[in-house]
């Protein structure tokens, strides 16, 4: 599509108003986006829109009345508008730069969001289309390419700028605008898209995340549109955490969806009702809105300072009360006639409740339902892992009999080197949680090694004499007992072990231990291999201790023999 060039840009550099556009990172129907810069400004997501709005005037002054609206919107979780010309030679709109991956290609690099980050995808997404709803202002095109990652964190793109060029739900071409399997249905029908609308979109792109794919199927645009009408979803392997919210969410009857504000709540855990929910005595409910009540002029949002509080606040009550009893109930008297309502309102009537919705006649709060449990392994897979690790114990131990003063070196350097390797690895997955991944976190992670060699050491010091002392306790007390010196060494080994496992700083050896036992209990025959090499090892240690002594290289020999301090207390 063409673009407007400076006449002062060196040569093959294109400028749309005061930005130099970079790079192309985006296409939609409405227009391309690129990634521009104002000399010596941040770098900016412009979207610039294609001729057919170009040549429309009122699809400009369309445009110029939703930015004025959409420019109230701050939220982390929406990338807001910054800038925009919708009168200039090439209309354009600047909102914030997000450098992360839409989550429809997250999910295809890193696979299905589960467990409690899906919950914070959820939440995150949800808190979005609040913002977004505050100002007056409906998405109409939630989907997996419309949310971008950052980090872990859900960032919500092309709000409210789906279909500047008609008001109608079909283009003059005769095209749906919007994305087979996140279009609610009674959009699909024809209908006016309300609040509702987007809650079954927003349901949707969460369902994607947590499934990695869509939850309506894939194939033939007609046949994905016909699941979506009949509400025929694939919702299996789903979290159960989160499951009946989306189900609930995924209604085909609008009315039957919960609100953005029960979404929120069921998230947060929050409990709907109460006196913390009730609206405050000058809040009006904020009705349904369809577009052309939110862009018409004398539009005003009723709170700009405190956009997302009050929509929270419009949406306390339940949505079974219409709309009309809601005005009269704060009227001073009852006698006194209704006020108007505007053409554009959507009337929400009274509708059968979802599974666990407050009505009065369950007077029950939406509650999520119980938090599932973490997966317990099956026990052949747990004996497994209970056989790998007593055969570490047994090696240990036969390696403590046979050469005590190596094995106590060898632990030292182990310990340590697990300890700080652990810390690199937390600290890099922390990064990499907060804002992605990047091409120079490994190499950053090898360069930062030796500094949390240094930090980890201490710690590791306060372990290993936690277990040298603990060691050393055994060692006596077998000695007194008259134990000979290989069984009084290995049993030395096992209570150095259990010290180390449980001892001050523990969990940093722990995990990766842990991890590497869990990875090989879980295939049969890598198991199998490791178990008969460590018991094997272990056996063979022990026995050769029993048969041949200890070897106390390099020292000369048993502490505890005559001469020895240890000697002549023993």
């Amino acid at each position: 599509m063409p673009e407007a060039t400076s006449v002062n840009s060196p040569p093959g550099e294109l400028h749309v108003g005061p930005y130099r556009l970079l790079a192309r990172i985006g296409e939609g129907g409405m227009g391309v986006v690129h990634l521009g810069q104002k000399p010596g400004g941040q770098r900016l997501a412009i979207k610039v829109l294609r001729p057919h709005v170009v040549s429309d005037d009122e699809a400009r002054a369309r445009l110029a009345r939703e930015v004025n609206s959409l420019s109230l919107v701050r939220s982390p979780r929406v990338a807001e508008i910054v800038d925009a010309d919708p009168w200039g030679p090439i209309p354009y709109v600047a909102t914030r730069y997000v450098p992360g991956l839409s989550l429809h290609d997250h999910v295809r690099e890193e696979g299905a969001i589960t467990g409690v980050d899906l919950r914070h995808f959820a939440f995150g997404l949800a808190e979005a289309l609040t913002a977004v709803h505050a100002v007056g202002v409906l998405h109409r095109d939630i989907k997996p390419s419309n949310v971008l990652m950052e980090g872990r964190n859900p960032v919500l793109i092309d709000f409210g700028l789906a279909r500047l060029d008609d008001d109608a739900q079909v283009t003059r071409t005769g095209y749906l605008l919007g994305t087979p399997g996140y279009i609610a249905p009674e959009v699909l029908a024809g209908e006016q898209p309300t609040m509702a609308s987007d809650v079954h979109s927003w349901a949707a792109t969460v369902a994607f995340a947590g499934l990695g794919r869509p939850p309506f199927g894939s194939g033939h645009t007609m046949a994905v549109m016909d699941r979506v009408r009949r509400g025929d979803h694939d919702l299996a392997g789903l979290d159960a955490e989160i499951g009946p919210l989306l189900l609930a969410a995924l209604d085909p009857e609008p009315m039957r969806r919960p609100t953005l504000k029960q979404v929120r709540d069921a998230l947060s855990g929050a409990p709907r009702g109460g006196a913390s929910a009730a609206p405050t005595p000058t809040t009006v409910a904020e009705p349904l809105m369809t577009m052309p009540f939110a862009a018409s002029p004398d539009f005003v949002p009723t709170d700009v300072q405190r956009p997302v509080a009050a929509a929270a606040a419009a949406q306390a009550e339940p949505v079974t009360t219409p709309l009309t009893d809601r005005l009269q109930d704060q009227s001073p008297t009852r006698a006194q006639p209704e006020p108007a309502l505007p053409p554009t309102l959507v009337q929400p009537q009274p509708a059968r409740p979802y599974p666990g919705q407050f009505t009065p006649q369950n007077s029950q709060p939406y509650q999520t339902p119980p938090q599932p449990r973490r997966a317990t392994a099956p026990w052949p897979e747990r004996l497994r892992r209970w056989t790998i690790g007593g055969g570490a114990v047994g090696l240990l131990a036969g390696a403590t009999a046979l050469a005590p003063w190596v094995t106590a070196a060898l632990v030292v350097v182990g310990v340590t080197l697990i300890r700080s390797g652990s810390l690199t690895n937390s600290t890099l997955l922390a990064k990499r949680t907060a804002r992605g991944r990047k091409w120079h976190d490994v190499p950053t992670a090898v360069i930062a090694a030796p500094w949390h060699l240094i930090v980890s050491s201490f710690a590791s010091l306060a372990l290993l004499a936690w277990a040298a002392m603990l060691g050393a306790c055994m060692l006596l007390v077998a000695l007194v007992a008259g134990a000979g010196d290989d069984v009084a060494l290995a049993l030395t080994g096992v209570v150095s072990a259990a010290a180390l496992w449980t001892g001050p700083g523990a969990s940093r050896l722990r995990s990766p231990l842990t991890s590497t036992a869990t990875s090989l209990a879980a295939r049969q025959v890598p198991w199998l291999v490791a178990s008969l090499a460590i018991w094997a090892g272990a056996l063979l240690l022990l026995l050769t201790a029993s048969v041949e002594g200890p070897v106390w290289d390099p020292a000369l020999g048993a502490p505890w023999r005559d001469g020895t301090w240890l000697g002549r207390i023993l």
